[in-house]
């Protein structure tokens, strides 16, 4: 049994809101890069980036363990590894991760991000939104 760090129960209806949250938050995370202007910063398009990471997490494992992570949101990685075990590529998990480790400093420190940054962090989620959709279509 893999050790996940705190979590919380949550059923199907709530995986659905997420589901629906984090589709809000990926609609966004597009608008913002598409309209962003070459001198902005990524900070904001970043934020929502991570954001809408962190609902497609919830609704997965809402959706197929039945909880969600609470707190450390680098222990969703290892609830969702526990929810999918080897059917969870290890692309995706790097993207989550990746996505995960810039959020304090994206979302709570003063380093300007590059738009450079914020373009590849949309990429990443991308590739993750798209595997979670394909998990949710089963």
């Amino acid at each position: 049994m893999v050790r996940t760090g705190p979590s919380k129960k949550k059923d199907a209806a709530y995986a659905s809101a997420r589901l629906k949250i984090a589709r809000g938050f990926l609609k966004e995370a597009r608008n913002s890069a598409a309209f962003a202007d070459p001198g902005d910063f990524g900070n904001a398009t970043m934020s929502t980036v991570i954001n809408c990471a962190i609902a497609y997490a919830d609704a997965l494992t809402a959706k197929f363990k039945g909880e969600i992570n609470q707190g450390d949101h680098q222990a969703v990685v290892k609830l969702l590894r526990a929810a999918f075990g080897k059917e969870l590529p290890a692309k995706q998990e790097a993207n989550l991760r990746s996505l995960l480790e810039q959020k304090d400093e994206v979302q709570y420190g003063a380093r300007l991000m590059l738009r450079a940054e914020a373009d590849r962090s949309l990429e990443r989620l991308e590739e993750f939104a798209a595997w979670a959709e394909e998990m949710f279509a089963r």
